[in-house]
């Protein structure tokens, strides 16, 4: 099971969460990521955590003022990207090229979208792993493995009839070990969450808590 923690844009110290992420993976052995913005990678990188981007553009080297390069993040310390985010859509067109240009530049890709539909979609688009988040229920208390089980076994389901080899991902609403537990349960191989962890008074309690029914 992955734990990928999306830090968005939230006002958290992004080396503090990337070491107590470090650790906790280090201390009950699951994999766990920080994606974070583009001006944190580097540092997130040098805590020794598996880092994340959460987008890169469907572009190459050249005239792309404001885009996210694949291959620049990649030299900060980035192993991972995040693409098609509910909070940076984008057409399946650009989707399948962020997810070649990340390729290029030897990234893992996680395609984000909001139903088992587009769950197959984005799955046929050949990524290493798609993630089902309802709008809805990011940034909520409640989880989209209580709210709504049905879309994350449909979800998983979807993709396998794509492509078995592309793990799924649970994502919107995500924040205890009870979830990560139901989320895995439910057939999802990781779990995508974000304010749990970023807007904790004590992320490492959190991530501890996140990762007690996995060790």
């Amino acid at each position: 099971m992955f734990v990928l923690v999306n830090l968005k844009t939230y006002p958290c110290d992004p080396v503090e969460v990337a070491e107590a992420a470090k650790e906790v993976s280090e201390e009950s052995g699951v994999r766990i990521g920080i994606a974070a913005e583009d001006a944190d990678i580097a540092a997130v990188a040098g805590t020794g955590v598996e880092t994340w981007a959460q987008h890169v553009d469907p572009i190459e080297h050249g005239s792309n003022t404001g885009h996210t390069l694949a291959e620049t993040v990649a030299d900060a310390g980035a192993e991972g990207t995040l693409i098609n985010h509910s909070e940076n859509r984008l057409k399946l067109a650009d989707i399948d090229g962020s997810v070649r240009a990340a390729e290029r530049a030897g990234l893992e890709t996680c395609v984000c979208a909001n139903n088992p539909h587009q769950i197959a979609a984005a799955t046929a688009l050949g990524p290493d792993s798609v993630a089902v988040e309802p709008p809805e229920l990011i940034g909520g208390d409640v989880s989209v493995a209580s709210a709504d089980p049905d879309i994350v076994t449909d979800a998983v389901e979807a993709a396998a009839a794509v492509d078995s080899d592309v793990e799924v991902y649970c994502g919107a609403g995500i924040s205890t070990g009870d979830d990560v537990d139901a989320a895995d349960d439910l057939g999802a191989s990781g779990v995508l969450l974000a304010s749990g962890v970023a807007k904790a008074d004590d992320p490492r309690a959190v991530l501890e808590d996140l990762v007690a029914p996995l060790s």
